[in-house]
């Protein structure tokens, strides 16, 4: 698949949902050829690990001194806490909790209304900054299982937004339909090799934060469902670049 972005004028603002992680990354790329200022934000809700924040701060340094065309768009970084999730706990995200299928069909990774709770703190967010384009990284095509991940949730939860704050918000997702070799591909598009290779190498997927273990699609601990899913995608883009 070729990404074809036409050409035209650039929308005013967004607000990137940023974890730090490889989907986030290509959607502020994504969302850095289409606005003209872009502003981030990151959850802290108690990860296990705080890998993602740490790469958050990688990822955003890199952007701003190694690729110039969007260093002019991007804007103010924020860090919100939503630690009622890790209060809440039951995840093998937040607790330590074996990574496995639960009994109604989920996965034990899932962090139930983490998404929702994102998105409704970003909005209030963006009301405060005068943004009310929001993008995220959520996926339904290569996704765990999550239903907050899926198109119809998007869509109720931007009527949600729109109805509970009585402003046009439109949340975007520019991965919603692609796999994770797609998504390589894209980020190829937006940004070369160098927006490439600074996904492998700072960017953070591993659901145990392994920074020790090295791939050629990044770090990570290599068995978790994270990692084998970046690492298929991966081997699909480079088999089908070839």
């Amino acid at each position: 698949m070729r990404y074809i972005f036409p050409m035209r004028e650039k929308d005013d603002a967004a607000l990137v949902l940023f974890s730090g992680g490889q989907d986030s990354t290509t959607c502020l790329a994504w969302a850095l050829e289409r606005f003209t200022h872009v502003e981030t934000v990151g959850f802290v809700y108690g990860q296990r690990h705080v890998a993602e924040i740490d790469a958050r701060v990688r990822v955003l340094g890199q952007l701003r001194r190694e690729f110039a065309p969007w260093r002019a768009s991007l804007g103010e970084d924020h860090l919100l806490s939503l630690d009622v999730l890790a209060q809440i706990g039951g995840s093998a995200l937040t607790d330590n909790v074996a990574i496995a299928m639960r009994a109604d069909g989920l996965p034990t990774t899932f962090v139930p209304g983490r998404n929702l709770m994102f998105l409704t703190a970003a909005a209030a967010l963006g009301t405060r900054r005068g943004i009310r384009d929001l993008v995220g990284g959520m996926c339904e095509t290569d996704y765990s299982g999550y239903p907050d991940c899926r198109q119809d949730t998007m869509a109720a939860m931007q009527l949600a937004l729109k109805l509970g704050f009585a402003e046009d918000f439109t949340i975007h997702t520019p991965l919603m339909h692609i796999d994770k070799a797609e998504t390589w591909r894209m980020a190829q598009h937006l940004g070369g090799e160098a927006l490439v290779a600074l996904i492998v190498e700072e960017t953070v997927t591993c659901y145990e934060g392994d920074r020790v273990h090295r791939h050629d699609w990044g770090y990570g601990c290599g068995v978790c469902p994270a990692c084998a899913l970046r690492a298929a995608g991966y081997g699909r883009y480079r088999g089908e670049a070839a």
